[in-house]
């Protein structure tokens, strides 16, 4: 073999494991990507031309889909409630997780490894398994038909899985730092509010974004507890759209993409955090 040959070779075996992976990933890419282009560019169509070129790009663009979502007023209507579901379910997973983490991670207490094997398992039981009991539980306590009732179940169902992640953080800073803070007077709310939150920033962070992103999303809560129109976040406004406009399948993909656009455009400034903060906690768990 020449010393040509030899070198050939030693290219092709550095990089064709990489050209694997890169076509690998783009067809991923095609994939995931496709339908979201292909709604986008349905609520740019008439009817007519979905039904008929839902592959093609809308030449000239039709804003009439849009325009007329955008001036219905039970849309700004779901789209507040979305908000205010969401802020409210981030806010109380946030602190409640955070406060959790810091006791199951900084503190002793008799039977600590039993009560958060507890929490933990609730790592095994979705909310599609406990829908029912779920329902019971708030139409027994007259939340249904209520944004408090979506609120409190989004983020009973959030605390498992945040408090895992924010107690691997918390164990990790040292110990330390805690008797440094205990020797200059801090009780342990106050080690908890002016160290470890601070030093907790990006995990706390990722947490959030993520709650945020499920609870924008979410379907199904609001679909077994809300019956008035007045109430409906936009996940169950879509799906009564598309019940009730089923046959003008542009209109649908507008109200899809306007129901969409706010997450997406969320998880694009935010997966810089979403990312460093998961990492952070698993590398220093």
């Amino acid at each position: 073999m020449t010393s040509t040959d030899a070198h050939w070779k030693r290219v092709i075996q550095k990089y064709t494991p990489r050209a694997f992976q890169y076509v690998i990933l783009t067809l991923i890419a095609i994939l995931v990507t496709t339908p979201v282009i292909m709604i986008i560019f349905g609520g740019l169509k008439t009817r007519g031309e979905f039904m008929t070129r839902p592959y093609t790009i809308p030449n000239p663009p039709h804003w009439d889909n849009y325009i007329n979502i955008l001036s219905m007023s039970s849309f700004w209507q779901m789209l507040l409630n979305s908000l205010i579901v969401m802020i409210g379910a981030t806010t109380g997973v946030v602190l409640l997780c955070s406060l959790a983490a810091f006791v199951f991670a900084r503190m002793n207490f008799r039977l600590k490894g039993l009560v958060f094997n507890l929490f933990t398992l609730g790592l095994m039981f979705p909310i599609n398994i406990a829908i029912l009991p779920v329902y019971l539980v708030l139409r027994q306590t007259s939340l249904t038909n209520t944004l408090i009732g979506v609120i409190l179940v989004q983020v009973a169902f959030q605390l498992s899985t945040n408090i895992f992640i924010l107690r691997g953080f918390f164990m990790a800073i040292p110990n330390e730092l805690q008797d440094a803070a205990y020797l200059d007077g801090c009780s342990a709310f106050d080690f908890y509010w002016r160290i470890m939150l601070p030093l907790a920033r990006p995990s706390l962070a990722s947490v959030a974004a993520l709650t945020m992103i499920i609870s924008w999303n979410d379907l199904l809560v609001p679909l077994v507890a809300l019956d008035k129109d007045t109430l409906w976040t936009l996940p169950l406004g879509t799906m009564q759209f598309q019940g009730q406009y089923g046959q003008d399948l542009a209109l649908v993909a507008a109200f899809v993409t306007l129901s969409a656009l706010p997450t997406l455009v969320f998880y694009l400034l935010a997966e810089r955090h979403i990312v460093a903060g998961l990492t952070a906690g698993a590398l220093k768990g």
